[in-house]
């Protein structure tokens, strides 16, 4: 029952975080999902071993925060890659 709550709560962060972006109308679902889950690792390393504190605590708001501020980060890099 956990993979299957993250996966909903990457979902939620992917799809967040292309709303903020602006790329929701050209990716689809199992992108949110992806980039969602992604961003959450990312922003959790980032968190970690740089600035010292937990990034990812469970399924709260600074969780959320943390996630989705590390997939926007890796949607923005992507666009500057692939353009």
């Amino acid at each position: 029952m956990g993979l299957l709550l993250w996966i909903i709560f990457g979902a939620l962060v992917g799809w967040v975080a292309s709303l903020v972006i602006g790329t929701n109308k050209s990716q689809g679902i199992l992108m949110d999902v992806a980039l969602g889950l992604l961003g959450a690792l990312v922003g959790g390393l980032v968190m970690n071993f740089f600035l010292g504190t937990p990034g990812i605590t469970g399924f709260n708001i600074s969780s959320f925060i943390v996630s989705l501020l590390g997939a926007m980060a890796l949607v923005w890099i992507g666009r500057r890659l692939l353009v």
